[in-house]
């Protein structure tokens, strides 16, 4: 039997980061957002008894190190199942080490497949409780829409949806960020108001320039990427509403009222980055093709 899903990529309408935990963690409170740029997997069952991994894209683990072998053992492990020959098979859209949570639904998309091949009808919480046991962003991967995030980022409540606007994604190709160098320099920030606060009133509000004026994300400051910031003056020079980073970066997205000037942008940027894309919002995270 094979099972083919999409996995979407998210961004982050904000990102505060507020504090180092005992348990290394950090604690967060950010809106996030799936969008229309997908990932396809595909599982297969067999008879080897092993979990195995193919992907073509560069630099993407094809061994247990893989997140979606994570989430493979997690879910057999949760469901008290011995380990099942599956195959994995990771066709790759959404750029790596971009803040786009690209790997983390994918892991998600391995959950939700699991479930249904086979068969072990799982709940939507017990399925967001593997995920958490994958990556903080896995179980907003499995549920998506736009969601306030909290904890480590997995206690999620849900939002109005931004809806009617265009996202302009943008990845420099030669800027990948560590997480954890990333989290380093966040530490070092001042403190200063939460700004994921006001992007909930803005998104209750319905009100477009609240929400664009409101994006913001603790790790710009932090990192300081000349690339980030060169896109994002291109991007409102375009005429978008607001921009920003997503994540640790070092993907920046724009928003846009307009189709055509959404699509102007696009096509501008990617004539200098490749790895650009246009997408919408979307309501939902995994799911079955």
């Amino acid at each position: 039997m094979e099972i083919k899903l999409k996995a979407p990529a998210k961004i982050n309408l904000s990102l505060d980061v507020l504090g180092k935990r005992p348990d290394g963690y950090h604690e967060l409170a950010t809106v996030m957002q799936t969008v229309d740029l997908y990932d396809e997997i595909t599982l297969s069952d067999n008879d080897s008894g092993k979990v195995t991994v193919s992907c073509d894209y560069e630099g993407v683990p094809c061994d247990d190190s893989n997140i979606c072998a994570k989430a493979a053992y997690k879910f057999f492990d949760a469901c008290r199942l011995p380990v099942s020959g599956v195959h994995i098979r990771i066709d790759k859209t959404i750029p790596t080490q971009a803040g786009l949570a690209g790997g983390s639904s994918d892991g998600a998309a391995v959950i939700v497949g699991l479930n249904c091949l086979f068969n072990t009808k799982l709940t939507p919480k017990e399925m967001l409780d593997i995920g958490e046991r994958v990556g903080a962003d896995v179980p907003f991967c499995i549920e998506g829409g736009t969601k306030l995030c909290t904890g480590i980022g997995a206690t999620m409540r849900r939002l109005p949806s931004l809806h009617g606007v265009f996202i302009v994604i943008c990845k420099p190709d030669t800027v990948s960020v560590s997480t954890a160098e990333a989290y380093r320099k966040v530490d070092a920030l001042p403190p200063h108001p939460c700004y994921t606060d006001e992007m909930v009133k803005a998104l209750c509000s319905r009100d477009l320039f609240m929400i664009t004026s409101t994006i913001f994300n603790d790790f710009e400051p932090a990192l300081q990427i000349p690339e980030v910031v060169a896109i994002k003056k291109r991007m409102l020079d375009c005429k978008a509403k607001g921009a920003g980073m997503s994540g640790s970066g070092s993907a920046v997205f724009a928003v846009f009222a307009s189709e055509s000037k959404a699509k102007q942008c696009a096509e501008a940027l990617k004539a200098d980055y490749p790895q650009t894309f246009l997408c919408r919002p979307v309501k939902i995270g995994c799911s079955i093709e």
